[in-house]
């Protein structure tokens, strides 16, 4: 594990579950303050998520975001007035085989279009916590009708037992090889969108978009779905939350996110060192 970067940095791609705000779902005074700080220091801020653009919407002002948000993964980019720049939907039979198999393993499917978030089962486990935390409702459907089928921007499975996501991640890879993207964005979360709407991807993106070299951006997070942006960027850090296979794919290491891990991320391996008084 490496202390510090040893080139320049000069922009950090964050993850938010888990990384930017904590269990509850609460952003901290330190983190505000921690993100401030690098802007200070000139280094640019960007956030990415498997949550809808509009779930991300509470953060854009307490962290003065200017940098476009990738939400479902990369697979909507918006401005900061989330107006959008591009939309990347899951191909119609992509999206129907995903919710076979999520289906074959006991999981709740959820599908997310443009429009909105639609489920089958009302009061169905974290939907509840989920219309909480991106501050807008499902709506509740018999069935997904065709015309959303064939425009998704993601496909969740959902379950506790997380075993069986991790099963189904595993047979989602194998089914759909490269037809699209799918990864676990929490333990319970088995996220399902495009090909080229992967977190390794918005790196890339950023990066063209903003003219600052990957390896000058820094990536921060917790889950299997932040290990492909640790590697595409110059330098990584995993949550203290993470799990052990992530965080040995990191440059290093930063306490949990109920301990202020995102911004003694910040503090300790992105600003400049203080000068001794």
């Amino acid at each position: 594990m490496s202390d510090r970067p040893k080139g320049k940095i000069s922009l950090l791609l964050a993850d938010v579950d888990g990384t930017v705000v904590t269990k509850d779902k609460v952003l901290t005074e330190r983190a505000v303050k921690a993100v401030a700080a690098l802007e200070a220091a000139g280094i640019r801020f960007a956030v990415t998520s498997g949550r809808p653009p509009r779930g991300m919407a509470m953060l854009i002002a307490p962290l003065h975001i200017t940098t476009m948000i990738a939400g479902f993964n990369g697979g909507a980019l918006v401005r900061p007035d989330l107006s959008v720049i591009e939309e990347k939907t899951l191909p119609p039979d992509v999206t129907r085989e995903a919710i076979r198999i999520i289906a074959d393993h006991g999981l709740d499917a959820w599908l997310y279009t443009a429009k909105g978030w639609f489920i089958t089962k009302r009061g169905a486990p974290h939907v509840e916590r989920e219309a909480w935390t991106v501050k807008f409702a499902a709506e509740v459907v018999d069935a997904f009708a065709d015309e959303d089928l064939d425009r998704a921007t993601k496909v969740v499975g959902v379950s506790d037992d997380l075993k069986a996501v991790e099963t189904a991640e595993r047979d989602m890879r194998a089914a759909l090889g490269d037809r699209a993207s799918a990864a676990r964005s929490q333990p319970y979360y088995l996220d399902v969108t495009h090909p080229h709407a992967n977190k390794g991807d918005v790196v890339e993106v950023l990066s063209k978009a903003m003219n600052i070299p990957t390896s000058e951006i820094a990536t921060i997070g917790d889950m299997p779905n932040d290990v492909d942006m640790f590697k595409r960027s110059g330098f990584s850090i995993a949550m203290g939350n993470a799990s052990d296979e992530v965080k040995a794919q990191a440059s290093a290491v930063t306490a949990g996110y109920d301990d202020e891990g995102f911004a003694k991320a910040i503090e300790t391996f992105l600003l400049p060192p203080a000068e001794p008084t």
